[in-house]
């Protein structure tokens, strides 16, 4: 007899399509197989030849977290290229090295969580570095190529696939999983979903991961915009995977539900289709879920759903068709080209701010180096372990060579005297040069602090440390080998970490007065440092005999500023560096608390403009900063570009390359300038340069050059769906170099806010001296468009709008005026629709909640106080010819209504006195009109009084 071989699995046909092989694995799969696929980490299924898969490999800016790797700029560095060409190129170098990575470490995963989508909308917000722009459509034109770049080129199977973070209206770390973003109809559509949609419907994404805060009272892991708003957006089966921790803070943190279960279940219905949380441990999550599915709160078939979610990306990824997956031999990593490919993206961020003529550097200058930054390549907590490193002072040494090029770094040398009269001392050892996380790690937030140094001592003599302060009083100090001192698990001071860093920076501290000297707090244990027989440690406070705190008097050897001021007399040109550590004052968890650099810095600048009036300030930093330019003759920023960062900032500095790096946010002149952190109406806050009123330290897309550029020849034509525009550019330089020309529009005569001018196109280009290219753009009518709140859809208002070209927001060359046809406004039918809440067109005192914990809004008082009020105006309402004569409001909670007409005295109050049980236990409450026959259309306006809850506002005659 012949033995003949098992006939193959129709999901193992890679002939049959995609759908029928998800089909017949899933009917193979058991109940308890499906569960299990609803963790980060899926387990395999040995029997069926099914490989584990995780969720969730971070890919930002370069492969993180999993060792060495090519290290481009941050994101908002990318955001600042202006160019989706490059960054194409940028998102297919790091797939290639995640696949390559992943062919010697199947730890590193092919599920990438990247690209950061949120908007940049308030420049206090920690998490600023990771997102692109301020603007929706730069943010998806840059995240579209990001994401193209990391599918890759194949029709069927895909080289990594990505997943969109953070949905949504998410911009604060303060009190992140707790708060609500209040987001009204306008500002969701026309503001927060755009990027995203964009960038989904460009159809190289595989899914998106919600953000951990409430929008409109409701947290995005349990949000109806899932399958309201994303899944309508595109056929592909997109998978959502939510963010670490996020599911258990339904109950924990944000007690939205009682059970777990509720809360797993409840997420699962929404459309979040993995887990991620405690972990690599899956049974928690698979345990609630199986509780779920035991009281009736799930069945098979929503497990279903989202296991075959899961499934079609990992199909897509070719794991069940290993011999016709193109990417499986990937082994690009490091290469040659990836490096070119870095500084060349490290140079295009940068951007020229201010130049009165200093820059580019004369060709035999003598350059003074200085700052704290001057000497540092930093990384951020979403980048890789770098391969090759390059410092603003090493790309300068290097090119123009280390005796033209002086360097003071700046930091304050002191020492530590106890009182005993004893110094801190660090004793020698063999540190090594072990770097954090060289190793890779699933979760690197559990890396811990070395124990192998000795601990810190103290000495009649001490050692001499630098010390830094990096704004709001948090110092690192670092020991003459370069090792910062920091604090490890057991709670001794080694002088041990090669760069402040982890979940919790461990190298930060406080000076704080006390008597004639200072405590010394560590701010990552919230404990002083104490002195002990057997070492320097923090002090516990939870022993019976408690150690007490010792108390030091710093004693100063140099000051920063007298070593800068000396350098920067004996050169022709200062070059100062400053910015930001990105693991200190803004980062994930942390916002900042103002946009003025750190004093620190500002003497610096200050010793460094005094003693040198040819001083350049180079900003490297993951966000804005507010600073007098009165004074300083150049102005550079660029973010953290990288491994190339220092080589890249040397040749723009040189002018081996012209700088044409633009803003992709507005840099603010002053805290006034900001609205709240957690005000999200960019509209009634009239923030981001669409709605800015104010006069900005510099504009959104604004950026110098070292040539100049002449736009001519604007020309428009407009089609039944299109307005088509071309212009000129020519470079009137005397060198090459790229110009980013833009396109914006603005209504003219608007019937309600609409932005002062918004981007509708840009592109980059490169020109030689006197070469001139023709520009055309396609900017559909929808483009046009704003979301009319009285009718629930998108409108094209017929009317003038005004066709701007130029080089930033603010500096308009070219200039038109088309009039488009379109729908007419017309008032609200009020009489027969009556009013929704949230579709308000202005309110004072109001944010948006859930009217049920599945859909709905409804709107309460900020202020959840009893003498809280608020107030809302829908303008143009229509109570037709017959007039009305009563006023209907579906209210839970308690308080008062109140009704008037285009500003006038209340005409109907309506009140809830007995509280409803629930804040979701809407009531209908009437009045009659004190007015006789409301007819005709007038604004109507609300006054709400005490922690009351409106849904809906009806009339009847």
């Amino acid at each position: 007899m012949t033995a003949h071989p098992p006939p193959v699995p129709p999901f193992r046909d890679p002939q049959l399509p995609f759908a029928k092989r998800i089909d017949d694995l899933l009917q193979r799969l058991t109940l308890d197989e499906k569960v299990s696929f609803l963790h980060q980490f899926a387990p395999a299924v040995d029997r069926l030849g099914v490989a584990a898969f995780r969720t969730g490999q971070e890919a930002l800016h370069g492969v993180a977290w999993m060792g060495p790797a090519t290290v481009f700029p941050q994101a908002v560095g990318l955001g600042a290229t202006w160019n989706p060409g490059l960054v194409r190129r940028i998102g297919e170098a790091v797939s290639q090295e995640v696949r390559a990575m992943r062919a010697r470490d199947d730890r590193v995963g092919l599920n990438v969580w990247a690209p950061t989508v949120n908007l940049l909308r308030h420049p206090l917000w920690g998490r600023n570095e990771e997102g692109y722009s301020e603007d929706p459509k730069l943010t998806s034109a840059i995240a579209t190529a990001y994401t193209r770049g990391l599918r890759g080129g194949h029709p069927t199977y895909w080289r990594t696939a990505p997943v969109l973070k953070h949905w949504l209206a998410h911009n604060n770390e303060t009190g992140r999983d707790v708060t609500s973003s209040s987001v009204r109809p306008r500002v969701l559509h026309e503001y927060d979903l755009r990027a995203f949609r964009e960038t989904v419907e460009a159809g190289a994404v595989s899914g998106v991961m919600p953000a951990y805060n409430l929008v409109n009272g409701r947290p995005n892991h349990v949000s109806p915009y899932l399958s309201e708003h994303l899944r309508r957006w595109t056929d592909e089966e997109l998978l959502v995977c939510s963010d670490a921790g996020a599911p258990s803070n339904l109950v924990d943190s944000e007690h939205y539900f009682d059970t777990h279960e509720e809360a797993t279940a409840a997420a699962l219905l929404a459309g979040v289709d993995s887990f991620t949380d405690h972990g690599t441990d899956g049974s928690e999550i698979t345990a609630r879920v199986h509780g779920a599915l035991a009281r009736g709160l799930l069945t098979e078939a929503d497990v279903d759903t989202a296991v075959r979610r899961q499934l079609a990306v990992r199909f897509r990824l070719g794991e069940f068709d290993p011999g016709q997956d193109p990417h499986a031999g990937a082994a690009d990593f490091d290469t040659p080209a990836h490096r070119a490919l870095a500084q060349e993206a490290a140079e295009q961020a940068i951007v020229l701010l201010r130049n009165d003529g200093l820059l580019p550097l004369p060709a035999d200058a003598r350059v003074a180096v200085v700052g704290l930054l001057a000497d540092e390549c930093k990384l951020d907590w979403y980048s890789g372990t770098l391969i090759h490193r390059s410092t603003p002072l090493e790309g300068l040494y290097e090119r123009l060579g280390a005796q033209r090029v002086e360097y003071a770094e700046g930091v304050d040398r002191i020492r530590l005297k106890t009182s005993a009269g004893a110094f801190l001392s660090v004793p020698e050892a063999d540190a090594d040069d072990e770097v954090r996380g060289a190793e890779g790690a699933l979760d690197p937030a559990q890396l811990a602090g070395r124990t192998d140094l000795p601990p810190l001592t103290t000495d009649a003599t001490g050692t001499e440390l630098a010390l830094v302060d990096w704004g709001e009083g948090v110092l690192t100090l670092r020991a003459p080998d370069g090792r910062y001192l920091s604090v490890a698990d057991d709670g001794y001071l080694r002088a041990s970490a090669d760069q402040p860093g982890g979940w919790v920076v461990q190298e930060t501290f406080r000076l704080e007065p006390h008597g004639s000297g200072h405590l010394l707090r560590h701010i990552g244990t919230g404990r002083h440092v104490s002195v002990a027989a057997d070492g320097v440690k923090v002090a516990d406070a939870d022993q019976e005999n408690p150690e007490l705190p010792e108390v030091f008097e710093p004693v100063v050897v140099e000051r920063g500023e007298d070593a800068v001021a000396a350098a920067a007399a004996r050169a022709d040109v200062v070059v100062v560096v400053a910015g930001n550590d990105p693991h200190i004052n803004g980062r994930e968890t942390e916002d900042r608390t103002t946009l003025r650099l750190p004093l620190h810095q500002e003497r610096l600048l200050r010793a460094a403009r005094t003693a040198n009036e040819r001083t350049v300030l180079a900003l490297v930093s993951a966000y804005p900063y507010a600073f007098q330019t009165a004074g300083l003759p150049a102005v550079l920023w660029t973010a953290h570009g990288g491994q190339a960062a220092g080589t890249a900032l040397a040749r723009v500095l040189a002018g081996d390359v012209s700088p044409a790096g633009r803003l992709p946010q507005t840099w603010y002149e002053d805290d006034a300038d900001l609205p709240d952190l957690l005000d999200y109406d960019v509209v009634g806050a009239r923030q981001t340069y669409l709605y800015f009123e104010g006069t900005p330290l510099f504009p959104f897309g604004h950026g110098l050059s070292y040539a100049s550029f002449g736009y001519a020849d604007l020309a428009v034509r407009t089609d039944a769906d299109a307005v088509r525009v071309t212009f000129t550019v020519t470079n009137t330089g005397d060198v090459t170099a790229d110009e980013v020309a833009q396109l914006y529009t603005r209504a003219a005569h608007p019937s309600v806010p609409r932005p002062r001018r918004e981007l509708v196109a840009h592109r980059r280009i490169t020109l030689a001296p006197g070469e001139r290219a023709e520009l055309a753009f396609v900017v559909p009518l929808r483009a046009f468009e704003f979301w009319d709140v009285a009718q629930g859809r998108w409108r094209l208002e017929p009317g003038a709008y005004d066709l701007l070209a130029g080089a930033s927001s603010e500096d308009i060359r070219l200039r038109t005026t088309v009039t488009l046809d379109g729908e007419p406004g017309a008032p609200r039918p009020v009489r027969e629709r009556g009013l929704a809440a949230a579709d308000f067109d202005e309110q004072s005192g109001v944010e948006i909640v859930d009217r049920t914990k599945t859909s709905g809004d409804a709107v309460t008082p900020a202020r959840h106080t009893e003498d809280a009020t608020g107030e809302l105006i829908y303008r143009a309402c229509d109570f037709g010819d017959g007039g009305i004569a009563a006023v209907t409001a579906d209210l839970a909670g308690e308080g008062t209504l109140e009704f008037s007409l285009d500003g006038g005295p209340a005409l109907a109050r309506l009140a809830l006195g007995t509280p409803t049980q629930s804040p979701y236990d809407y009531v209908p409450v009437g009045a009659e009109i004190a007015a006789e026959g409301v007819r005709g259309v007038h604004d109507v306006h609300i006054r709400l009084r005490g922690p009351l809850r409106l849904a809906h506002v009806g009339f009847s005659g």
